[in-house]
């Protein structure tokens, strides 16, 4: 997940992750308020909040893509690891990531 200041931004960010297939789907989250600390003093902003849905073997490339393409000078880039993934689920980001068995393949 990551966060991004304005909807535009998550909305262009979310698209670029897609079309670069390293998710099979990014969900932007509608507008919340971040209470955060930055240069030392607490910050309170409006931010969206993408759930970008990939598989492991994206991870390196994935973080890497955020941090390139990001607004934020120190982007949140967080990932949380899935015990249990339904299995069509599984399925669909695998086809959509053109990965099996942890390789790239062409064509599926």
């Amino acid at each position: 997940m990551t966060t991004c200041p304005a909807l535009e931004a998550a909305e262009a960010l979310g698209e670029l992750i897609v079309e670069a297939r390293l998710a099979a789907c990014v969900q932007v989250l509608p507008r919340m308020t971040s209470i955060y600390w930055w240069e030392g003093e607490v910050q309170r902003e409006s931010e969206y909040l993408l759930l970008i849905k990939t598989l492991p073997e994206k991870w390196d490339e994935l973080r890497d893509f955020v941090a390139a393409n990001h607004t934020y000078d120190v982007p949140e880039i967080i990932s949380f690891a899935s015990e249990n993934v339904a299995e069509l689920y599984d399925r669909w980001l695998a086809q959509e990531l053109k990965v099996e068995n942890g390789k790239w393949k062409v064509g599926i």
